[in-house]
């Protein structure tokens, strides 16, 4: 049982490792440490926020790969079947590429 001066060190606080390693790190250093993060360690992604962040991003998508190649596909008329069908393809993909480097540099700002 505690008493009310004793305290309780957070794995943070003794040095990132988890409680049971014995200080000693793995063959990659204490890369696998696992550290929890505290109340004050950056800012919090409310349940508003995500939910807007995901529409926004569902949205921009969308409209990028979907309706973008639609649009290629039936507003190109200058261009043959196979050219289009090739640059809708290519847009859809360049979207779906953009949208994961995207995603990954927002999640590494702690943003998303």
């Amino acid at each position: 049982m505690t008493g009310p001066d004793d305290t309780i060190e957070t794995p943070a606080e003794k040095g990132g490792l988890l409680a049971g390693t014995d200080g000693i790190p793995g063959p990659c250093g204490d890369a696998g440490a696992v550290v929890v993060p505290e109340e004050g360690d950056g800012p919090a992604l409310g349940w508003p926020r995500a939910i807007a962040t995901g529409l926004v991003i569902i949205v921009a998508v969308f409209a990028g790969a979907v309706l973008g190649a639609n649009a290629i596909l039936t507003k190109s008329l200058a261009l043959t079947r196979t050219a289009r069908e090739w640059l809708a393809t290519a847009l859809f993909l360049v979207v779906i590429a953009l949208a994961a480097v995207v995603l990954r540099r927002l999640q590494a700002r702690g943003l998303i």
